[in-house]
């Protein structure tokens, strides 16, 4: 009864780790523990090299399965461009030059801000109509909007 305790102790130190470091690694490992503390519960006098051995299995196809899983799952991208902000319109509120960096505000906010650092490879004036033709890192790559007459 005493390995059950141990199996339940290193489960649980397991899973609290994982909630500090959030790795997703650690939850599967703390859950084959636990799962080896059901098993010696429910066969009291399984020797500890065959628990090791049954704890090593469990965490090899547990990682194995998650690693799986993740391979299947496409990786969500927060606060990354997906694509769909390219093409959007705003009006450039400090004048943007090739050499000078400046402002871009969109009426609806764009990855979560209103306003961006906008760099370009033609100069555009204050209160211009730009796109977005491009995200690079913290800022935006813009290009004019054509008048339309």
């Amino acid at each position: 009864m005493t390995t059950l305790w141990w199996w339940c102790g290193l489960g649980l130190v397991l899973l609290c780790l994982e909630m500090l470091l959030g790795t997703l690694y650690l939850l599967w490992l703390g859950i084959a523990a636990l799962v080896m503390a059901v098993l010696c519960a429910i066969f009291s006098e399984m020797p500890l090299a065959l628990q090791a051995l049954n704890y090593a299995v469990l965490s090899a196809v547990a990682l194995a399965v998650i690693r799986k899983l993740e391979k299947r799952t496409p990786a969500l991208r927060v606060g990354q461009a997906q694509g769909e902000e390219i093409g959007r319109e705003g009006i450039v509120t400090v004048a943007i030059s090739p050499l000078q960096p400046g402002k871009i505000r969109f009426t609806q906010g764009v990855l979560g801000s209103r306003e961006w650092v906008a760099h370009a490879n033609v100069a555009i004036g204050e209160q211009q109509a730009a796109k977005v033709v491009a995200v690079e890192g913290n800022s935006l790559r813009v290009a004019p909007v054509p008048h339309i007459n």
